[in-house]
C-alpha cells in the first residue's frame, strides 16, 4: 500500500494550501469580514471566489468540461483538507455543502438538459442550491422512509404539500433538490425533483437559529402548499427518490469528513504554536508531558481519520458504494474534529475560548458533525450490521460491499 500522493495531485494540493495561507486565513482576524451569521461577508466571498477561479482551483469536484477540476475522490480528499484549514475555505472554492453534494449528484443522474439548467449555474457560481429531504417530527430524518411531504401527479405536473426543516442554504438558494413521497410503496415510494425558488406554492418559514456558525443561507424551515413542478424536472424515474438520495449522501458524507480534517488540523496548528511559546513554571507548555499527551492523542485521531477517509475515497474511485467505509469515516472524523477543537481550546486557555482565534468558531461548528448526514449512532448501526451480516468479509483485505438486506415482508 502506497499512501503517497500522485505528484500532480500533490502539486494541486500545494496550490490550494498557498491560496488558503495567503488569501483566506488573514481574513479571519478582522471581524469586519464576517456577516451577522458568523460567516464570510458576501462581497468578500465574491472577491475570493473570483480569485480562486482565476487561480484554477475552482469547483474541483466537477468535470473540467464544466469548468471544474475533474478530481477523483482521493485527490479531492487531499485538497479539501487543505481548503478547510480556513473556516472560510470551502465556500471560496465552491466546494462547500450543500452545493458540493448537489453538483456531484446532478452530474451523475441528470439528463443533459437538466445539467444545463440546474447544474451548470451552480458550478459557475451564479446560484446556490439546497437539498430538501429532512422533515420535522413525525416526518423523515435519519429514516427517509418516514418522509411525509407528498408530490401528487396532475397531468404533466406534480403538486407538492408538506414541510421540510434544517435545509442548509435555503435562505440564499435558487435551485432546490426535493425528495417527496409519490406512493406508499416501501421501496419505490419517493421521487426526486428540482425546483427554482421563484416558483409559487412554497415559502421559507424561518431561518432556524442554531448553536454554531452557519453556512451561507443558514438552515431553513420550508412549507409547501401546492408547489407545482413540471415532470421534466424530475430526476431519474418515478420512485427513484431514495436512490437519488443515497447517490448524493454517500459521497457528501465523505466530503464533510475531508473538510473536517482540515478544521481539526488547523485547531492543532493553533494549539501547537501557542504551547511552543507559552511559559508556565519556567517551562514552555510544549515541554510538559501532560501537554504532549493531549497533542499526541489528538494527532493519532486525525491520522486514523485521514486513513479512513482515504480508504473510503479509494473505494468510491473504484466504483464501489463503500457503505461501511463511509460510515466508519463519518463516525470517527466527526468525533476527532470535536476532540481536536476541545483539546486546542484547553491548551490555549482563555485565548482559545475568546474570539482572538477561530477555535471557538470551530468548536461550535464541530458539534454538528456528529448529527449531520446521519447521526453517529445511525452510522454505528450500519457498521454493526456489516460486521454481523458478514464478519469474515468485514475484516477481509479485499472487502467489498455486502448485499443489502431484504426489506421486511
Amino acid at each position: 500500500m502506497d499512501f503517497r500522493l500522485d505528484p500532480a495531485i500533490d502539486q494541486l494540493r500545494r496550490r490550494v494550501r498557498a491560496f488558503v495561507e495567503a488569501r483566506l486565513i488573514p481574513l479571519e482576524a478582522d471581524r469586519a469580514n464576517y456577516d451577522e451569521h458568523d460567516n464570510l461577508r458576501e462581497d468578500v466571498l465574491a472577491r475570493m471566489r473570483g480569485e480562486a477561479r482565476e487561480a484554477g482551483i475552482w469547483a474541483l469536484q466537477s468535470p473540467k468540461a464544466r469548468g471544474g477540476g475533474g478530481l477523483p475522490f482521493v485527490a479531492m480528499a487531499a485538497c479539501y483538507e487543505e481548503m478547510n484549514r480556513s473556516i472560510f475555505g470551502p465556500a471560496a472554492f465552491n466546494c462547500a455543502a450543500p452545493d458540493d453534494g448537489n453538483m456531484m449528484v446532478l452530474e451523475r443522474v441528470g439528463s443533459d438538459a437538466q445539467k444545463a439548467r440546474w447544474l451548470d449555474p451552480i458550478v459557475d457560481g451564479r446560484v446556490r442550491s439546497s437539498f430538501a429531504m429532512t422533515e420535522p417530527h413525525p416526518g423523515g430524518g435519519s429514516d427517509p422512509s418516514m418522509i411525509r411531504t407528498t408530490a401528487k401527479r396532475r397531468g404533466e405536473r406534480w403538486v407538492v404539500h408538506g414541510r421540510k426543516w434544517f435545509i442548509t442554504g435555503a435562505a440564499t438558494a435558487s435551485h432546490f433538490l426535493l425528495i417527496a413521497r409519490t406512493s406508499d410503496d416501501a421501496r419505490k415510494g419517493h421521487t426526486a425533483f428540482m425546483f427554482h425558488r421563484d416558483r409559487p406554492g412554497w415559502r421559507l418559514e424561518r431561518r432556524i437559529p442554531i448553536m454554531g456558525p452557519e453556512e451561507h443561507g443558514g438552515h431553513g424551515e420550508l412549507s409547501f402548499d401546492g408547489l407545482e413542478i413540471p415532470d421534466e424536472d424530475r430526476l431519474l424515474g418515478v420512485g427513484d427518490g431514495l436512490k437519488v438520495a443515497q447517490i448524493r449522501l454517500g459521497p457528501a458524507r465523505l466530503t464533510h469528513c475531508m473538510r473536517w480534517l482540515g478544521l481539526a488540523r488547523r485547531s492543532l496548528e493553533i494549539a501547537n504554536a501557542y504551547v511552543a511559546e507559552r511559559m508556565s513554571g519556567g517551562k514552555r507548555l510544549a515541554e510538559r508531558e501532560s501537554v504532549q499527551l493531549m497533542l499526541g492523542d489528538a494527532a493519532i485521531e486525525l491520522r486514523i481519520g485521514r486513513l479512513l477517509v482515504m480508504h473510503a475515497a479509494t473505494r468510491l474511485d473504484a466504483g464501489g458504494m463503500a457503505r461501511t467505509e463511509l460510515s466508519l469515516a463519518k463516525v470517527h472524523v466527526a468525533g476527532a474534529l470535536h476532540r481536536a477543537a476541545d483539546t486546542a481550546i484547553q491548551l490555549c486557555g482563555g485565548r482559545g475560548y475568546s474570539k482572538d482565534t477561530p477555535l471557538e468558531w470551530i468548536y461550535r461548528y464541530a458539534r454538528q458533525a456528529r448529527l449531520v448526514d446521519g447521526a453517529s449512532e445511525v452510522h454505528r448501526t450500519v457498521i454493526a450490521r456489516s460486521l454481523t451480516d458478514a464478519p469474515d468479509a468485514f475484516f477481509d483485505w479485499n472487502h467489498v460491499d455486502p448485499p443489502k438486506r431484504s426489506a421486511p415482508a
